[in-house]
């Protein structure tokens, strides 16, 4: 059973990771916040349109960690490398294919999705851009999956904090014209997110060579592609690449409901839902510190001990989001400046943030046990409890949003179902369900 120590040694690398990799979507938010309500709609609705994209690949890193980190458990290290590179070059190929046909279908893509003339162009041109960062992005997921799976994570903060600095800096330079660059707004906005990938991969490959114990996983050689690895890697990470697609589409289906109710009710929603993904990251990163340890500890024949380590992480998640709500509610203001100084801005976002932490208390249990049960390898278990709180989060937003069209803070209340729906499903799989000796 790991102590609480353990598990901190594996999350706060995850968590400062995650921290500075969120620096790009809140960077980019603050910048074009200031830019105007246009911008702001289109960072919105075209990084959501990236990231409804992306999630594919990092559903597939997830199975791919999974079973790296049940091998690292086994103490079958070298079977780790032939999960990494085959599934590296997978997730690259995919990468080429989607930035091809997201290139190709990307005005009608967005035309059908968005109204407004001034955010459909703004949109287009940040999406055409920001899709490029697919060819680095789909390949630094799964250096991701390999350095959680074996429970090495420190490295993870460092390339992050690479990628932060010269996301942060890429946005000011470009946005602005700052420095004598050239002044691109939207556009500027979405090719410094795209060098940060670059930058992050780059930083990878570097540390992976200089700092790894390459023969000791199995790094030492790529070999021949293997599709039966590539396909073994599949049946556990198919259902979590539709999963996680399902999840962020469904976010888009939110987006498209409030983009229908105006400039401002749009603009609201992608200031506090950038709120929002700053709250998360504490609860993503132990998340997935439980998909990982949950694995490892059944690797080990711990199978007996993962509720109790769910149990533990979960109070963890909760005391600390506890913490950052509070913050939230005392000063919501002061925080949410960071993104507008409209003061009329200000005042209407202040109710949604109010929802969004409620949520967000529900959420530091609820993603826990969520991740335990994909951490068990049961994958396809969680996409059927994440397609059936959906249903009830879609016809939520759908009747609220686009037939009654209230204001952005009653919308939100949405995410108060869906937590509790998902808090509810994961602990009664837990219970009942008979996944202790699931084979991957």
């Amino acid at each position: 059973m790991y102590t609480n120590k353990e598990i901190w040694n594996v999350t706060y690398p995850i968590f400062l990771g995650l921290l500075a990799q969120n620096v790009i979507n809140v960077t980019d938010t603050a910048f074009l916040g200031h830019v105007g309500e246009v911008a702001l709609g289109a960072a919105a609705m075209g990084g959501l349109l990236y990231i409804c994209i992306y999630t594919v690949a990092f559903g597939f890193s997830v199975g791919s960690q999974i079973l790296i980190a049940r091998r690292n458990g086994e103490g079958n290290y070298r079977s780790v490398g032939p999960v990494m590179w085959q599934g590296t070059v997978f997730s690259f190929v995919m990468a080429v294919v989607l930035l091809g046909v997201m290139y190709l279908s990307a005005a009608p893509l967005v035309r059908m999705l968005i109204t407004s003339d001034d955010i459909f162009h703004a949109t287009y041109e940040f999406f055409t851009w920001r899709i490029w960062g697919f060819l680095f992005a789909f390949v630094n997921v799964m250096f991701r999956a390999l350095y959680i799976g074996i429970t090495q994570t420190k490295v993870l903060t460092m390339n992050a904090i690479v990628m932060a600095v010269i996301n942060v800096f890429l946005d000011y330079v470009l946005v602005f014209g700052a420095w004598g660059f050239p002044e691109m707004g939207v556009r500027g906005a979405a090719l410094a997110s795209v060098i940060a990938e670059a930058s992050s991969m780059l930083f990878f490959f570097i540390y992976t060579y200089c700092k790894v114990d390459r023969k000791k996983y199995g790094l030492n050689r790529f070999g021949r592609f293997e599709p039966a690895m590539v396909m073994r890697i599949l049946r556990i990470s198919c259902f979590t690449m539709v999963q996680y697609f399902l999840a962020m589409a469904i976010w888009f289906v939110f987006f498209m409901a409030l983009e229908r109710l105006g400039q401002r009710q749009l603009a609201i929603a992608n200031i506090v839902r950038s709120v929002y993904i700053v709250l998360l990251i504490p609860v993503q990163a132990l998340s997935t510190t439980a998909n990982t340890l949950v694995s490892n500890l059944i690797g080990s024949g711990g199978a007996s001990l993962v509720i109790r380590l769910l149990h533990k992480i979960s109070r963890m998640s909760f005391l600390i989001m506890i913490g950052c709500v509070a913050l939230c509610v005392l000063f919501p203001q002061v925080i949410l400046s960071v993104y507008t100084n409209e003061e009329a801005l200000l005042r209407e976002s202040v109710s949604a943030l109010y929802v969004v932490c409620g949520a967000m208390l529900i959420s530091s249990m609820a993603n826990v046990y969520f991740n335990g049960i994909s951490g068990t390898g049961n994958t396809q278990a969680a996409l059927i409890l994440e397609v059936f709180v959906q249903v009830f989060y879609a016809l939520y937003i759908v009747v609220v949003g686009m037939v009654w069209k209230a204001p952005v803070d009653v919308c939100f209340t949405t995410e108060l179902i869906y937590y509790t729906l998902m808090l509810a499903g994961s602990i009664i799989y837990l219970k009942k369900a008979k996944w202790q000796n699931k084979k991957i």
